[in-house]
């Protein structure tokens, strides 16, 4: 994620550029931060590269969640990540060839907090992967405020959404990688840890080929 503190960093694309021999697949960044005109052109750079472009909603009211949406569909981005309206969002989705991974749980500020039970967290986790539309879930497993390990949480979230689960949030090192990892996550995101150094002193090119040379990671 081409993202600090939940938005999309300001030279994301000088960053990216800076980025375009490594191995990562999957770049994202968020609905914020940028004017919806430079992040249009970096999810079509991001394409253009053959990668797919990420776009996760972090918007705390309906009306920016909305505008959101509609911004990924005029960037054509591949995955649309977060965001809590879901019915609205299935709406306007449709027919798009966007992959959906919406926020599982009561998500909550910015940065985004995830509150409630685990129990809470899983039962919503059944239902949401239940309605048509949704591709995969969106999981801030290391930003649960409630009782319980966030491996756990991704572990259960997993089992009962039967679903992909991208845990997002707060992967800051190589043990929460390796949780997540044994918790057979589908994906998981990691923005500001890189941009603070939380994989090596080096590059974020080195950093990001540290990340990929865990047992488990795949490009």
């Amino acid at each position: 994620m081409l993202t600090e503190n939940d938005a999309t960093v300001p030279d994301a694309l000088e960053v990216y550029d800076g980025l375009r021999d490594s191995s990562v697949f999957y770049v994202g960044f968020k609905d914020i931060g940028l004017p919806v005109r430079s992040l249009k052109k970096l999810a079509q750079r991001i394409r253009a590269d053959g990668r797919k472009a990420m776009l996760e909603v972090v918007a705390t009211n309906r009306e920016g969640e909305l505008d959101s949406i509609r911004a990924a569909l005029d960037m054509n981005v591949d995955y649309l990540l977060g965001g809590c309206n879901l019915e609205e969002a299935l709406a306007m989705l449709q027919g798009s060839p966007i992959q959906y991974f919406p926020f599982v749980g009561r998500t909550v500020g910015h940065p985004t907090v995830l509150e409630g039970t685990m129990d809470e967290i899983v039962e919503d986790a059944r239902r949401i992967a239940s309605m048509p539309g949704v591709h995969g879930l969106d999981l801030l497993a290391y930003r649960f405020a409630g009782a319980g390990e966030p491996a756990e949480l991704l572990r259960r979230v997993r089992k009962a959404a039967r679903i992909p689960v991208i845990a997002a949030g707060s992967i800051d090192g190589e043990e929460r990688v390796r949780a997540v990892i044994e918790a057979k996550a589908w994906g998981f995101t990691v923005g500001s840890a890189l941009f603070r150094g939380m994989f090596g002193k080096d590059s974020l090119q080195a950093q990001i080929n540290a990340i990929f040379q865990i047992d488990g990671v795949m490009a």
